[in-house]
């Protein structure tokens, strides 16, 4: 049948299972947001307050439900927008598709009226990106996006859509999605190597990242840890993969990692990596990490292989897959002795905060007792976010959604707001310091406008927290630019929103404000003010080895 080009990407977003999009409308795209309009009951859109917004409730959408997420923008600053959500999602590997329209084909490369080439402007954070000027290539270029979105390495692909393009008519065959289904070819040799090194290791330790949790790997990578009989740790992006309540699980790794699993890794001759890409943040000085150890890489890229860290062998394949092999072939493990040394770390060097006023690990650990462990966590980027990976206990994969590799100020709110979209039967948390809400704190009215009850704690210190931290303890308490001792009032905001507006300054007030956010069913703000001077520890400073992690109480004894 003939279909005009709006309608093709609205039968297509339908033949590939999406109930939900994220956008914002403008003139370029108006033809499907016309049609668009027409299949109300069928996807629901979410208008957000911007469009960056809009991109980061895609994302957060994928990362809550595990499917594809999906933006739209018009051209121009519209498209521009999307820019920093893309980039967001392309360096934790998160499935987005996200379409934005241009002006007409005769009008490219002429400097129209909100003309940009965001194909050109994004290719170097997605995946794939397309500018389809044939309408009758749009619906395979469509069904190739969401393949390519969700294959391999998960990521980001972006498909621009003259707006000539959206008006003219092509034939269109409605046909069943790609079923994408991850290949368990593995080399036989490398995995015979691969238990041959397990076998042989004596102080083992596992690292786990993100790729386990995008490939659904808990169950495999549970019945592993116990086979092979080895502590646990974790990356940021890692959290849930693992149970973070489990007695071999030793807290995160890295620069704000727990004492025990920087001393373990440290100490380990067998570092296992589950989908992790040795990030900076985890390795710290990489000629001194993990440098008694051999490495065992598992990841489903190959190109993370030697790229940050050397390492002894790669395995290149899905997790999920490859532990499964690896568990039908490997016998049980015991290692008494260092399983022992690493549970003594583990008692020595607790997490530790000031117990008798209202801090951040106070409000994280308050958020976990209340939820019983079960919301969705989502984050912006600063100390709020260290603390939220250290003091609440992920035991379930996607429940932290954070940006890990980009370091996105702003991207909490709009994540949160699509991952309650997508599940909407999930408690759903946003932790923000004051500076990272104020990014995109127009995004409260999306979540009123509709009715969207998320609970957003704003952790409140009138400062740049983790910057300052850094100037702190680096700069001489050079307070450049990190103060931000203004006049304004988040309670107010929020209600002037339409929100609930919440105000806690002791540990008490905090108590009774979430459980009555918790209650209220609307979308409540709760500002949770703290002392500018509070830090996160541990630390390793930056360029120094992950064995030289040191707190509060090891500053105090180097200064006296």
């Amino acid at each position: 049948m003939q279909l005009t080009g709006s309608q093709i990407v609205i039968e297509c977003l339908k033949e590939q299972g999406v109930d939900t999009v994220f956008g914002y409308p403008g003139g370029a795209i108006l033809n499907v947001y016309d049609e668009l309009y027409k299949h109300k009951d069928e996807i629901t859109h979410i208008l957000t307050s911007h469009e960056q917004g809009a991109a980061h409730a895609a994302d957060g959408y994928a990362r809550a439900t595990g499917k594809v997420g999906v933006c739209l923008a018009t051209s121009g600053p519209g498209a521009t927008n999307l820019v920093t959500g893309i980039a967001t999602a392309y360096m934790d590997s998160i499935p987005i598709v996200a379409i934005t329209c241009n002006v007409g084909v005769s009008l490219l490369g002429k400097d129209s009226f909100q003309e940009i080439d965001i194909a050109g402007v994004t290719m170097p954070i997605t995946k794939h990106n397309y500018i389809v000027k044939d309408v009758n290539n749009l619906a395979d270029t469509i069904r190739k996006a969401f393949v390519i979105a969700k294959e391999g390495r998960p990521g980001p692909v972006l498909i621009d859509i003259p707006k000539d393009v959206t008006a003219n008519k092509a034939e269109f065959t409605a046909q069943e999605p790609k079923v994408v289904k991850p290949s368990e070819d593995i080399c036989e040799k490398d995995l015979e190597s691969a238990v041959r090194m397990i076998r042989e290791s004596e102080k083992p330790y596992i690292f786990v990242g993100g790729g386990a949790v995008l490939s659904g790997a808990s169950k495999e990578l549970y019945e592993f840890v116990k086979k092979v009989d080895a502590p646990v740790t974790d990356s940021l992006m890692g959290k849930g993969a693992f149970p973070g309540t489990d007695p071999l699980y030793t807290g995160m790794l890295g620069m704000h990692g727990t004492k025990a699993s920087n001393f373990g890794v440290s100490e380990c001759d067998l570092l296992i990596v589950t989908g992790a890409r040795f990030s900076d943040r985890v390795t710290g000085n990489t000629a001194t990490f993990a440098k008694d150890a051999k490495i065992l890489q598992i990841d489903i890229d190959p190109a993370e292989m030697d790229k940050n860290v050397m390492i002894d062998l790669g395995l290149v394949g899905d997790i999920k897959a490859v532990l499964k092999k690896i568990n039908e072939h490997l016998p049980q493990q015991s290692h008494p002795e260092w399983m022992n040394k690493i549970k003594d770390y583990k008692a020595k060097y607790p997490l530790t905060y000031h117990k008798d006023v209202l801090t951040g690990p106070f409000a994280v650990e308050e958020i976990y007792r209340q939820t019983n462990g079960e919301a969705i966590i989502t984050t912006e980027v600063g100390q709020h976010q260290m603390w939220a990976a250290q003091y609440y206990k992920y035991t379930k994969p996607r429940t932290l959604l954070t940006s890990g590799g980009l370091g996105t100020m702003g991207y909490g709110l709009g994540a949160a707001i699509g991952a309650k979209t997508g599940c909407p039967d999930k408690i759903v948390v946003n932790i923000a310091g004051d500076g990272c809400f104020r990014m995109n704190m127009n995004e409260i009215a999306t979540a009123v406008r509709h009715d969207v009850p998320i609970i957003q704690v704003v952790v409140n210190n009138h400062v740049l927290g983790m910057v300052r931290q850094w100037q702190d303890l680096f700069y001489d308490e050079r307070y450049s630019a990190t103060v931000l001792r203004d006049a304004v009032d988040y309670v107010k905001l929020a209600e002037a929103m339409g929100a609930v507006g919440l105000r806690a300054t002791t540990q008490e007030e905090f108590k009774e404000c979430f459980a009555k956010a918790l209650t209220c069913g609307k979308p409540v703000l709760i500002d949770c003010m703290i002392d500018c001077d509070d830090k996160v520890w541990p630390m390793v400073a930056p360029g120094a080895p992950i064995s030289e992690a040191f707190d509060e109480q090891d500053l105090k004894a180097k200064e006296n």
